[in-house]
């Protein structure tokens, strides 16, 4: 099916199932322990042996030996994969460093072997008897260092800088200016479950248990990099204990298992231990930000220019920073650019909304500024630079709907906006100064084609099957809704089956575009499956009804079992997008509140409340679309304050890489979050009239934090996180106020 027109009134409409905040079907076995995750696949493979991962010492250079001696004679070692014995491997399109590396070293932590024993604690253990001599090189680890020798990379439209009208005129005439520097450093994924898989062969072919985002990428990805066909591979991925784009693509893991289990002749199963997480997979590049701003006396912009460095290995990508700066705010006069500087620093990548989680960093607070040094309320003035088109492209390419400027009225009056003071460093509760902050919210509304597979059996019980996976996000329930709805049954009808290659490919999780493009793929399997039932019921497919577990037309009916016959009944289609994503920019849009408090002697900042309005077309389930909104807040606020990773500049390694050192926020640090769904439907997304959401609560959600801290002290920060040494040192004496 080709959604190419917008959608009218379809089957979805009906909100029976659809948009009504539902449990988590797979709630119960998670909370009791029966969803398997991918290392404990006992059942799969009980005579698994174990892998552990050697990474290199260096961050750049070559090895010129390997003494594995002491290590193949340790105790239960079946073997050691290395370079000298993987034989020949390519590299997935996906991954800028090679996942085994050797001779050449590519990044600190880059595998260079991989100790099989036949206990997890043997392994480890000889692990470490690996001998291993380098000749390092000079590397390049310091942004600040490499940003000018930066190039202008490609992106996704073909081109990494924007241009409209004359921006340096347009600036240069403006009664107020802004013009600031920005920076937010490198972050880690944090996420619960570790890159882990089980490989096993048979014969020539090839399954995965694994921890992992996109099956069909990943599946192309492994053939590639062991040059064997596709067909041969099989990745099994049902439940992943988190990804935030760290498993978007193939790791090592999975690599090294498959390697481990065809030199052994048994099946192995790998772990990445978290100490070499940060260093060894993928992390959210660190950047330097310039943003300017030229606006008139009531903060109308008429120029905006925002540039944006970062760097990555060579082969990399930027972090497109800059992206949501092209849609956001009206102006004339605009100019977007990105540099990406060689960095032989582990390879960055995707993490949770990438490009507009930071660039929103940086932006929001431009704002705040623009509208302090205008004396206009801050709401206001993101309500004043609204615009209903693409402002790049002009009113000849709309929005397909835009509702900013209802979740900054609305979640302001909810919030109770009308109480903040406008002057910073005015209200005292006890010993904490307290401010509100806001920032607006945006998120690109990407769709992806995807596939499925839905059947009905004798009985009327509904099953769907796709490779779509669940991070957490609660794909199996509004895939279950969206058949319920299709097919007219109870969503207790339905059994949604993920996370194998087998299954038809889906969009996958990532890009916040799993959630919609995935149910849209349903409606289209469940939309030909309706065709078939109805003609065996001998009535129009467009007219017949399908409810209570029936197909009726007029007075007539017949059960979904009966018609389905002993055999069941099958039916498989894909929803595929013509050109509207070309002709309407696409969005998701929303408003973040925070009131803050900060300790007046020791700079102490807690989170008092947080409140956001979202607008993200139907909300598929209220429920866990709320809770995908709250933990993106919450992500939004580790930005803020804590989440850093440390570069040490001589050696070329993230220092605190482990959960002790690296912080993220715990129970204690986020109060109540309120959270508002503007009422939305975008019939130009898909049949779904949806959008993804996963990804928008946590764009702008620091920044909003960051103006609330400015509005309780009168101390503006540009250098994420907001640590306590860094409000200090912009302090007047040993007192903030």
């Amino acid at each position: 099916m080709k959604f190419d027109t917008p959608a009218t009134t379809n089957p979805i409409d009906r909100g029976r199932v659809i948009g009504i905040p539902h449990d988590r079907i797979d709630g119960a076995a998670k909370v009791t322990g029966t969803a398997p995750y991918a290392y404990e696949r006992h059942d799969a493979a009980p005579n698994a042996a174990y892998g552990w991962m050697v990474g290199s010492a260096i961050a750049k250079g070559r090895i010129s030996a390997m003494d594995l001696r002491a290590a193949e004679a340790a105790p239960g070692v079946l073997g050691i994969v290395t370079h000298q014995n993987a034989g020949p491997l390519g590299k997935g399109n996906h991954n800028t460093a090679h996942l085994l590396g050797g001779p050449q070293i590519e990044h600190y932590e880059q595998a260079v072997a991989l100790v099989i024993a036949d206990t997890l604690e043997n392994a480890r253990d000889a692990a470490r008897l690996v001998r291993i001599d380098y000749a390092p090189e000079q590397g390049r680890f310091d942004l600040a260092v490499e940003r000018d020798k930066g190039s202008a990379p490609q992106d996704g439209d073909g081109t990494s800088d924007t241009r409209t009208g004359d921006f340096e005129a347009g600036f240069a005439k403006a009664a107020v200016k802004i013009d600031q520097h920005y920076t937010t450093p490198d972050q880690s994924h944090a996420m619960m479950e570790p890159h882990a898989t089980i490989a096993a062969w048979n014969g020539d072919r090839l399954t995965l248990w694994t921890s992992n985002q996109m099956i069909a990428w990943s599946v192309g990805d492994l053939a590639r990099t062991l040059k064997i066909p596709k067909e041969n591979i099989r990745l099994v991925s049902p439940y992943i204990g988190g990804g935030f784009g760290a498993k978007l693509f193939l790791r090592a893991d999975a690599l090294l298992a498959s390697l481990g289990a065809r030199l052994v002749g048994r099946p192995v199963k790998v772990a990445i231990a978290r100490p070499q997480i940060p260093n060894n997979t993928t992390h959210r590049p660190a950047t330097i930000q310039r943003i300017r701003i030229g606006a008139d006396r009531q903060g109308v912009i008429d120029a905006i220019a925002h540039e944006v460095w970062s760097g990555d290995l060579p082969g990399g990508e930027p972090e497109m920073a800059a992206q949501q700066t092209r849609l956001l705010y009206r102006g004339a006069n605009r100019m977007t650019a990105h540099h990406l500087a060689t960095l032989d620093l582990p390879e960055g990548n995707a993490m949770r909304a990438p490009g507009e989680a930071v660039g929103l960093l940086a932006l929001e607070v431009a704002m705040d500024e623009l509208a302090e040094a205008c004396g206009v309320d801050p709401v206001e003035l993101r309500i004043r630079n609204d615009v209903q088109y693409d402002p790049e492209a002009g009113p000849q390419r709309p929005f397909s709907s835009r509702k900013l400027v209802e979740c900054l009225r609305e979640g302001a009056a909810r919030f109770g906006w009308n109480r903040r003071n406008p002057k910073p460093a005015q209200v005292r509760d006890g010993r904490w100064l307290v401010g509100m902050g806001v920032a607006s919210a945006f998120r690109n509304n990407l769709v992806v084609k995807s596939g499925a597979r839905i059947g009905v059996d004798a009985k009327g019980h509904v099953t769907v099957e796709t490779d779509m996976t669940d991070i957490g996000t609660g794909s199996y329930t509004i895939i279950g809704q969206t058949a319920a709805e299709m097919l007219g049954v109870p969503l207790e009808s339905v059994t949604v089956r993920l996370g194998d290659s087998r299954f038809p490919a889906s969009a996958g999780s990532g890009g916040q575009w799993g959630a919609n493009s995935v149910t849209a793929g349903v409606y289209a399997a469940a939309m030909a499956l309706r065709a078939m039932l109805a003609e065996k019921a001998g009535f129009p497919a467009g007219k017949a009804l399908f409810e209570d577990g029936l197909v009726r037309l007029g007075n007539q009916s017949q059960p979904l079992g009966t018609l389905a016959g002993g055999q069941g009944l099958w039916a498989e289609d894909s929803m595929d997008y013509g050109d509207l994503t070309k002709r309407y920019a696409q969005a998701t849009f929303g408003a973040h509140f925070c009131e803050v408090g900060v300790d007046i002697d020791t700079a102490e900042v807690r989170i008092r409340r947080m409140g956001g309005a979202f607008a993200a077309g139907r909300i598929l389930n209220p429920k866990s679309a709320r809770s995908q909104v709250i933990g993106a807040m919450t992500m939004g606020v580790g930005a803020a304050l804590m989440e850093e990773l440390s570069v040490d500049t001589r050696f070329g390694f993230f220092v605190n890489h482990d959960m002790a050192e690296y912080l993220v926020p715990v129970h204690a640090d986020i109060p109540h979050q309120d959270v508002l769904f503007v009422e939305e439907l975008d019939d130009k997304s898909s049949p779904m009239k949806a959008k993804g959401v996963g990804e928008l609560g946590i764009c702008g959600a620091g920044a909003a934090v960051a103006n609330a801290i400015y509005n309780a002290t009168g101390v503006r920060l540009r250098d994420y996180p907001l640590t306590i040494d860094r409000i200090l040192a912009a302090s007047t004496g040993n007192r903030v106020a």
